[in-house]
C-alpha cells in the first residue's frame, strides 16, 4: 500500500477508495490510540464543547491577523496571495471530504434504525442529497479552481500527490476516512468527531480567506456549521441531538466513545492549526516558499544536472541532499552567477534558463517562477553574514500515530476468517458494511456467478432493453415500457387474484429483500460518489428508499407494518434470528445476498448495478403495484407500501427516470469503440445488470453460475 508516500497520505489514499476495506489487523486499537495521543484535556462533553467553539474563535482571530499585519509592514503585492494559497491547501485534504466520516454509518441492518435513519439526515445535507457535484467538499474545490490549485484535486486520493500540500495536513481526515470503514466499530467516534468539526465550522484559517477572497466560494455551504436549506435545523445541533439520542440509548461505553472522538479531533486540529500558522508565518519570508519549492522538485531534478557544477560540486547531488536541507542550495544558488540578488528580471534562473530555447523549458509553472522571483528580488545585494539564506526553514515532522496506523492498514486481518456456509449465514454477515477478506472474496465471487447467470441466453426475446444503445438515450424506451405495464394490466383485469394465503406467503417470502430497500445502492453513500454526475440520483434514491431520515416514510418499517398485518412478526433484520426464521424459504435469501454483496463494489460492477437498479425500478410501476394493490385491499391489507412505490417509482420524475438517466449519463461520457471498456462492451454489461434482477434459472443458467464463481474466486 502506497510505500512511496508518507504515512499520512497513504491511510488517506487507500480510505478514499469507495470500495476500501479495513480489517482487524490492529486497526482499531491503533485509531483509538492515535484519537488518545493530541494533548486536549478531558472532561464532560459539554466542557468539551465550549473549549472547542472558544478555540475556532480565537484561531480565527488570529489567523486573520496575519493579514493585518502584512499590511501593517507593507509586505509586498504577492505575500497575501501566498498567505491565502497556503491556506487553502493546507485546509484542502479535510475541507474536500466535509462530512464523509458519516459515509458508511447507515447500513442494511439498520434500516429501520431511528438513530441511524437522522444520521444519514445530517449527512444527505452534507452531499446535497439529489444534486451533483452539491457536498460540500464540492463547494470548497471551487475555491481551489478559482485559485487554480485544483490540478490534483479530483478525486480528493490524488491531492496526496499534491507536495504542495503537507503531510501534516492529511493526519486528521485520512484517520477519519479509516474510521468510517468500520462503522460498527467506531460510530460514538464518528459522532463525537463530527460533533467538533461542526462546532469548530469553518476552518480557522479558512476565516483568513473568507476576508480575504469573501466572492471566491459558497462560504455557508463549506462552513459545516451552516445548514443548506435556509429552514433546517443547525448540522451542530442536529448533530448534537443525535449523540444524546446514541448515549440515552447505550450508556456509559458510547458517551465515553463520543468523548473520545470530540477530544481527539479537537487536539489534532490545535496540532494541525499550529503547524499551519507557523507555516504561513514563515512565508512571509520568500526564501521559505523557494526552499520549499527546491524540496518538492529535488527528487526529480537529481536525476540530471549532474555535469553542472556549483562550488565544485554537481548540481545533481546539490538536489539530492536538498531533499533534507534546502538552505545549503538556497546559499550557493544566491551567490552564483544564475541569481542577480534583488533584480530577478537580469537573473538567468528566470530567464534564459527556463526560455524556449532553454534547459530547463517548462520544468517550472508560472507559480512555481512567482516564487523564485520573489526570493531573488527578497535578497541583499550584500548578503547578510550571521543567517544563511535557507536556514529558516525546517522538514516538518511527521507524529508516529499516522505510522502505526498505516502499518496496521498494511496487516490486513489477524484473527482466522472463514467464507460463509449458506446464503442465509452470508444474509446475515452481510448486514454490516465491514467485513474480511473471506466474507469480500465469497461476496465477489457470488456476484460474479449471478451475472454469469444472467447473461446466460440472452437475447431479444429474453431481454427487454435494446440491442444497443442510442444516442437519444433511453427515456422514449422507457415511457414504451410503462405504456405496455398499462396496457398489461389492462388485459389482466379479469384474471383472478390470488388467494389470501398466496398474497401472505408472497409478502413473507419477500420480506428477507424488501427490509432492505436499496442495499444494491449502498455502495454510492460514498462521499464523492453520492455527489457525482451518475452517484448522486443513486444516493436520492437509496435515500428515499429509507424515507429520507423520517421513520414514517420508511419502506421497511412500512413493510413490517404490513408483515404485522398479516399476523407475522419477524425478529430484527440483522439478528441471526432473522436469517434463520423457519418461515422463510432457502431461495428467498438468494436475490437478496445478491443485492448486498453487489452493492459493496460501486465501481468494479457499475455498469450492472445502473442495470439492476433500473429493472428495479421499473418493475412494478404500472401493472405489479397496481394489481398488488388490488390483492391486498382485497383481504384488507394496508396498501401503502405499494402506492408509495407506484408514485416516487414514476417514470416522468421519479426513480424510474432517475434510473434510465444515471445509465445515460454513463453511456454518453463513454468512447463508441469496440472492447473493454467501449460503449458496446459497458451497454452489455448494463443489459446483464437490468437482467440480473431477474436470472433464468435453468440447468444450464446454474452451471454457467458455478463457471462464473469459480471464475470469480480465480480472479
Amino acid at each position: 500500500m502506497y510505500d512511496d508516500i508518507g504515512p499520512a497520505r497513504a491511510v488517506y489514499a487507500y480510505a478514499a477508495d469507495p470500495e476500501a476495506s479495513v480489517p482487524d489487523g490492529g486497526f482499531v486499537e491503533e485509531a483509538r490510540a492515535a484519537l488518545r495521543r493530541p494533548a486536549v484535556a478531558d472532561g464532560p462533553l459539554d466542557d468539551l464543547v465550549v473549549r472547542a467553539a472558544d478555540w475556532a474563535a480565537a484561531e480565527g482571530k488570529r489567523f486573520t491577523g496575519l493579514l493585518d499585519a502584512g499590511h501593517q509592514e507593507g509586505r509586498p503585492a504577492g505575500h497575501e496571495e501566498v498567505l491565502v494559497r497556503r491556506a487553502v491547501l493546507g485546509c484542502a485534504p479535510l475541507a474536500l471530504v466535509s462530512g464523509a466520516w458519516l459515509q458508511w454509518l447507515s447500513a442494511p441492518g439498520d434500516f429501520e434504525v431511528p438513530v441511524v435513519l437522522r444520521i444519514l439526515a445530517l449527512y444527505a445535507d452534507d452531499v446535497g442529497a439529489g444534486h451533483p457535484h452539491a457536498s460540500r467538499g464540492s463547494a470548497f474545490l471551487e475555491l481551489l479552481r478559482r485559485l487554480r490549485l485544483a490540478e490534483h484535486a479530483v478525486p480528493a486520493a490524488r491531492l496526496t500527490g499534491d507536495q504542495r500540500v503537507p503531510e501534516s495536513a492529511f493526519v486528521l481526515p485520512g484517520l477519519l476516512l479509516a474510521m468510517s470503514r468500520r462503522p460498527d466499530e467506531f460510530r460514538g467516534e464518528l459522532l463525537g468527531a463530527d460533533l467538533c468539526l461542526r462546532t469548530v465550522g469553518l476552518l480557522p484559517a479558512l476565516t483568513m480567506v473568507r476576508r480575504s477572497r469573501p466572492a471566491e466560494c459558497d462560504w455557508d455551504a463549506v462552513d459545516p456549521s451552516v445548514p443548506r436549506r435556509a429552514e433546517a435545523e443547525r448540522p451542530d445541533r442536529q448533530c448534537r441531538a443525535l449523540v444524546d439520542e446514541l448515549v440515552a440509548e447505550e450508556g456509559d461505553r458510547a458517551a465515553e466513545a463520543v468523548r473520545r472522538g470530540f477530544a481527539g479531533t479537537l487536539g489534532a486540529l490545535v496540532e494541525w492549526s499550529e503547524a499551519l500558522y507557523a507555516e504561513l508565518v514563515a512565508a512571509g519570508d520568500p526564501a521559505f516558499d523557494m526552499a520549499e519549492l527546491m524540496r518538492q522538485r529535488s527528487r526529480e531534478g537529481a536525476v540530471y544536472h549532474h555535469q553542472f557544477q556549483l562550488e565544485g560540486k554537481p548540481l545533481a547531488r546539490w538536489l539530492a541532499e536538498c531533499r533534507t536541507d534546502a538552505g545549503p542550495l538556497l546559499d550557493v544558488l544566491a551567490r552564483s552567477k544564475l541569481v542577480k540578488p534583488g533584480r530577478s528580471s537580469a537573473s538567468a534562473l528566470v530567464k534564459g534558463l527556463v526560455g524556449e530555447r532553454g534547459p530547463m523549458f517548462r520544468v517550472f509553472s508560472p507559480e512555481d517562477l512567482n516564487v523564485i522571483r520573489r526570493w531573488i528580488d527578497s535578497l541583499p545585494a550584500t548578503p547578510p553574514q550571521e543567517e544563511p539564506a535557507g536556514s529558516r526553514t525546517a522538514t516538518p515532522v511527521t507524529p508516529a500515530a499516522p505510522t502505526k496506523v498505516a502499518a496496521a492498514l498494511r496487516a490486513g486481518h489477524r484473527a482466522p476468517g472463514r467464507a460463509p456456509s449458506s446464503v442465509r449465514e452470508a444474509y446475515h454477515l452481510l448486514m454490516r458494511r465491514a467485513d474480511t477478506p473471506e466474507l469480500r472474496s465469497w461476496a465477489k465471487s457470488y456476484v460474479a456467478g449471478w451475472l454469469a447467470r444472467s447473461a446466460h441466453g440472452m437475447d431479444e426475446r429474453t431481454m427487454p432493453l435494446p440491442a444497443h444503445w442510442g444516442r437519444e438515450g433511453l427515456r422514449p424506451w422507457l415511457q414504451e415500457r410503462h405504456d405496455r405495464h398499462g396496457a398489461e394490466f389492462e388485459q389482466n383485469a379479469e384474471v383472478p387474484l390470488p388467494s389470501r394465503e398466496a398474497v401472505v406467503d408472497d409478502t413473507v417470502q419477500t420480506a428477507p429483500l424488501t427490509l432492505i430497500d436499496g442495499s444494491w445502492l449502498q455502495g454510492f453513500t460514498d462521499y464523492e460518489q453520492a455527489s457525482s454526475e451518475i452517484g448522486h440520483s443513486l444516493f436520492e434514491t437509496y435515500w428515499d428508499e429509507l424515507g429520507n431520515g423520517e421513520p414514517r416514510l420508511n419502506h421497511p418499517l412500512i413493510y413490517r407494518d404490513v408483515l404485522k398485518e398479516m399476523g407475522v412478526d419477524l425478529p430484527p433484520t440483522a439478528s441471526p434470528e432473522f436469517a434463520r426464521w423457519h418461515g422463510f424459504r432457502d431461495e428467498s435469501f438468494e436475490l437478496p445476498v445478491y443485492w448486498l454483496c453487489v452493492g459493496r463494489f460501486p465501481r468494479t460492477f457499475l455498469p450492472e448495478v445502473l442495470g439492476l437498479n433500473l429493472a428495479m425500478e421499473l418493475s412494478g410501476v404500472g401493472g405489479t403495484y397496481r394489481r398488488a394493490r388490488l390483492a391486498l385491499k382485497a383481504y384488507g391489507f394496508s396498501t401503502r407500501f405499494v402506492d408509495i412505490h407506484n408514485t416516487i417509482d414514476n417514470v416522468a420524475t421519479g426513480h424510474s427516470a432517475w434510473a434510465a438517466d444515471a445509465v445515460d449519463t454513463l453511456m454518453a461520457a463513454l468512447p463508441d469503440t469496440p472492447g473493454p471498456g467501449g460503449r458496446a462492451e459497458t451497454w452489455q454489461r448494463v443489459r446483464t445488470g437490468y437482467r440480473s434482477l431477474n436470472p433464468p434459472s435453468g440447468v444450464g443458467a446454474r452451471l454457467a453460475a458455478r463457471r462464473g464463481r469459480l471464475a470469480g474466486r480465480r480472479g
